[in-house]
């Protein structure tokens, strides 16, 4: 895959039209009436003007390089491109190692002050307004005077630029590897796609003999996880490699130096460790302990944690690859474990969102749960103008919420036709959803977002 050298403005980066607006939410659009156009204000849904969809894309270039091509998966430095991993370079493990959302996760006892913080809050009453379900078919008969929202979303401080269309089925990943200016996906559809951040066009596809089960990236490396087989592809060389085993479908990856880790079907956790006089990953170990499938997987301040269809999280030291707990509380699957400040965060489809701490003798409990009214898919965090932390969850409604911390005060709602299963952030307040029906949405926080302290 190709990378231009012409620097251009992303078309994430705009919304359409060329009239200049104000950044803020037309309130006459959201209710269905307004007749201005052009209107001063926002109307979210216009997508960009330059925005178009390749209906027969040619495919990405994944060509497997000679023999004394090198295949290390340690992270490069980044070329500074449109799409760059934000979080590229932080250590993982270190005391305190930051996450891939810019967090950390502390070994130590977490700080009196963010305890109390998360332990006094009360989670308001659910007063957000729900979307029209005949509007979403096309068959609502009251117009503007509907008491519900006729929107893909509530919440005036965040902005749908586009939606990237071309998978058929489920997405089950996004990844923006460093010193790439491409988005890629992947779905059920046995397909990962290229988007070219710079025109929001698919750049390229290709088809796969599995459903993806996972996508992920890590320096300039992409990997992906199918039925017995994870491939990984340089973006930067067009290195490929590819792990095969008897371990049936891959959910969940993670990478860190050069360790790979990836969650399967059956309840184990294979991990490789890339070997540099070989040029391919060695497996060095097998984790086993969960009797359902990994759901997700994590790792901060030398832990990987993983969470399982089991009901459970286990926690495993980076340095011995060994179980040092395991976690009970949730009682239906936990879909997605995140970490947060000194926090494991973790939800599941009992309805729960729960934040973990360690005690004085070094062990996680439950110091904060929120109770929903539907099952919780996927969580991620970022963080807005004020550097203030915002947690996105998607849940079984077909819903996105977007949760103020520590209060998890619902500050805006996102709705899709499916459930979305994954939450990506990208640079500069972008973040990305895919659901279900394999529509990828883009979307962006007002202002610019500062990084976190």
């Amino acid at each position: 895959m190709e990378i231009g050298a012409e620097r251009r403005a992303s078309a994430f980066g705009r919304i359409g039209g060329v009239y200049p607006v104000k950044n803020q939410v037309c309130k006459y659009w959201l209710q269905g009436r307004c007749n201005r156009n052009p209107c001063m204000f926002m109307h979210q849904e216009s997508p960009p003007s330059n925005f178009k969809h390749s209906n027969s894309p040619a495919p990405p270039k994944f060509k497997r390089p000679n023999s004394s091509a090198s295949y290390d998966i340690r992270p490069m430095q980044s070329k500074g491109k449109t799409w760059v991993n934000p979080n590229y370079n932080c250590p993982k493990n270190s005391a305190t190692a930051p996450t891939k959302n810019g967090d950390r996760l502390s070994r130590t006892t977490a700080c009196s002050e963010t305890n109390t913080c998360l332990q006094n809050q009360q989670k308001p009453p659910d007063s957000q307004p729900i979307q029209c379900k005949y509007w979403v078919t096309g068959n609502c008969v009251h117009g503007d005077k509907c008491k519900d929202l006729h929107t893909w979303f509530s919440g005036s401080e965040f902005t749908m630029l586009t939606k990237l269309e071309g998978h058929n089925k489920a997405i089950t990943g996004i990844a923006l590897p460093s010193g790439s200016d491409k988005l890629y996906t992947g779905g059920k559809d046995k397909s990962i796609r290229a988007w070219d951040c710079n025109s929001g066009q698919c750049a390229g596809s290709v088809c796969l003999d599995g459903e993806v089960g996972c996508l992920i990236s890590e320096g300039p490396w992409l990997f992906a996880g199918f039925p017995n087989t994870v491939k990984a592809w340089n973006i930067q060389n067009q290195a490929e490699l590819s792990i095969n085993g008897p371990f049936g479908q891959v959910h969940c990856m993670e990478v860190d130096n050069d360790m790979i880790y990836a969650g399967t079907e059956g309840g184990t956790i294979f991990v490789w460790k890339y070997n540099p006089e070989t040029n391919i990953p060695e497996q060095v170990a097998v984790l086993k302990g969960h009797s359902g499938a990994v759901c997700s997987l994590v790792i901060g301040s030398n832990m990987l944690y993983s969470g399982s269809r089991d009901c459970t999280i286990k926690t495993w030291d980076l340095q011995n690859l060994q179980c040092r707990q395991t976690l009970h509380g949730h009682t239906r699957d936990v879909t997605s474990v995140l970490c947060w400040d000194n926090y494991l965060l973790s939800a599941s489809l009992d309805n729960t969102l729960k934040a973990w701490a360690l005690t004085e003798n070094g062990t996680l409990e439950v110091v904060y749960e929120i109770k929903e009214d539907h099952g919780v898919i996927a969580l991620c965090g970022i963080h807005d103008s004020e550097a203030r932390p915002i947690l996105l969850c998607s849940y079984t409604d077909n819903t996105v919420r977007l949760h103020d911390l520590p209060s998890f005060a619902e500050r805006a709602r996102i709705f899709s036709k499916r459930e979305v299963g994954v939450i990506q952030i990208g640079v500069d307040g972008l973040f990305f959803t895919g659901d279900a029906t394999g529509g990828v949405s883009v979307w962006k926080l007002h202002g610019n977002p500062k990084a976190s302290s």
